[in-house]
């Protein structure tokens, strides 16, 4: 019995994402001087991915 196609990992699963994860959204913001150590994580502002 085969594999349906959908269930296979190909090369291309290295996919861009567009939403980050709060830890990287904490780093992104951190290289860009708006988060220092001891702010609230909860509410951070939007981020786009670092390409």
């Amino acid at each position: 019995m085969s594999q349906h196609n959908s269930f296979k990992v190909g090369s291309k699963s290295t996919k861009k994402r567009n939403v980050l994860k709060r830890f990287e959204r904490v780093d992104v913001l951190r290289k860009r001087g708006e988060w220092q150590e001891g702010d609230r994580v909860v509410g951070l502002k939007k981020t786009k991915p670092i390409v």
